[in-house]
């Protein structure tokens, strides 16, 4: 496993105008909160974290939330100027930041640009209206093409929205509505993402009541594979189950997940990976301020045994569609092949023709065409009981 300090940096900006209600992030309604506090526990936590764990130079920064946006002007040149001054971001590092379309006015994405963010992923959802509203989304479809102009007036070329497909009422014939104006609006990347209902939503409470119209299976099948279909057609790569990117514009902070490499993760909620090791911080504001003027600021922090890491390696590094090698296994894990750890399994998903075996890098493996709408199965068969 990795020793060296991580590379890519996620931080959790974790303030809403409202829930929506799919979300079980570590999310909380801005009215009232004490942002500014928060902004300042979070500059203790990045001093405590580079004292722990000196940085060397970071390619990827990731804010996400909740929704970093929700800040003001103010708030936003203060927090980037923090993030610069504890972490030595490269020159050409990739520097994302979640946003919702709802707030963001051209004087905050001025304030982001001149803060360092190259990188914007809009949580856009749906073309419909009557569906965002549905879902609980604070913004328009209006909204939407006012953000990528106001983006694009301030500098933005780099930027990604988010759609999601099965949601409730959702027909095939409105995504593939949705996917056509996403498809107009020429960006360099798409992320398309099924609807899970989660625990502790709004979503879930219906669902247990029957009062939730999900679209049957084989028309969430029918969305995907459409989805697939058009981006592919329009020269988009699919290069992670559900992630499609112009060449040269995939998430380079993403991909470090899916690598099974370490990162730093700062915030109230947050994970982080690294030496080994997978900590949890401290979820509630108050209770994360109050923790971080004092200590890192965390909930949990626990070992990742070898070959729980190695079961993470197959199961992330699967979900891109370049697959995974035997030259990035034996990296992490010296002198160990992904056939001798994973034999039995691979004979498995291999016979089923759910993967197949890959040429250079040592050889390796990745979903095939029928293993990528069956993603779960295929990693559930790498996780031990």
């Amino acid at each position: 496993m990795f020793n060296h300090a991580p590379k890519a940096l996620y931080i959790h900006i974790p303030f809403c105008t409202n829930k929506c209600h799919y979300c079980d992030f570590t999310s909380y309604v801005l009215r009232g909160q004490p942002v500014d506090a928060y902004l300042d526990a979070l500059e203790s936590e990045m001093e405590r974290t580079v004292e722990s764990l000196p940085p060397e130079e970071i390619l990827t920064v990731f804010v996400g939330g909740g929704t970093p946006t929700v800040l003001t002007p103010p708030q936003m040149e203060r927090f980037l100027t923090s993030v610069k001054k504890y972490f030595p971001i490269h020159p050409d590092a990739e520097f994302t930041m979640e946003a919702n379309p709802g707030t963001t006015d051209l004087e905050k994405l001025t304030a982001m640009k001149a803060g360092g963010v190259n990188r914007i992923s809009f949580g856009v959802q749906s073309f419909d209206n009557g569906l965002l509203e549905r879902i609980g989304r604070i913004h328009n479809v209006e909204d939407v093409y006012r953000s990528i102009e106001n983006a694009r007036t301030a500098g933005f070329s780099n930027l990604s929205i988010d759609l999601m497909f099965g949601l409730p009422g959702q027909s095939v014939e409105q995504l593939s509505d949705s996917v056509n104006r996403a498809l107009q609006l020429g960006l360099p990347h798409y992320s398309l993402y099924g609807l899970k209902v989660e625990e502790n939503t709004l979503f879930h409470t219906l669902y247990e009541r029957n009062e939730l119209p999900l679209p049957p299976e084989e028309d969430e099948l029918a969305m995907y594979m459409l989805l697939i279909d058009k981006l592919k057609a329009e020269g988009f790569h699919h290069y992670e189950i559900s992630n499609f990117a112009k060449p040269g514009h995939e998430s380079r902070h993403n991909i470090t997940y899916w690598r099974n490499e370490p990162y730093y993760g700062l915030g109230a909620g947050a994970h982080g990976y690294a030496r080994g090791e997978r900590h949890v911080n401290i979820k509630g504001i108050q209770p994360y301020i109050d923790a971080a003027a004092q200590r890192l600021p965390r909930l949990e922090t626990n070992p990742v045994p070898e070959h729980e890491a190695m079961e993470d390696f197959m199961m992330v590094g699967l979900r891109m569609l370049e697959g995974v090698n035997n030259d990035r296994f034996s990296a992490q894990f010296p002198g160990q092949t992904i056939e001798s750890v994973f034999g039995e399994a691979l004979e498995t998903v291999l016979s089923q023709g759910l993967i197949e075996h890959t040429e250079g890098s040592g050889g390796g493996y990745r979903l095939s065409e029928k293993g990528i709408p069956l993603g779960n199965e295929v990693f559930g068969a790498f996780i031990s009981g």
